[in-house]
């Protein structure tokens, strides 16, 4: 008999059920306390920034018309 296939997720043992407030303290996360905190520098320039919503414009409709 051959073994199962790598693929094959019957026999995986179940993961336990843990509460988001686990898995948060688990993680050792915090709140997000400003938006600051999110902010990312993207991209390089506004110019860069015009051309990426300007293409995202152009791909979003691109099949619309």
């Amino acid at each position: 008999m051959s073994s199962p296939a790598p693929e094959d997720f019957s026999h995986a043992r179940p993961k336990p059920h843990l509460s988001v407030e686990e898995l948060l303290a688990a993680k050792n996360t915090q709140p997000i306390r400003s938006l600051d905190e999110l902010a990312a520098d993207t991209f390089e320039s506004d110019e860069e920034l015009e051309q990426f919503l300007a293409f995202t414009h152009a791909e979003r409709h691109r099949d619309a018309a």
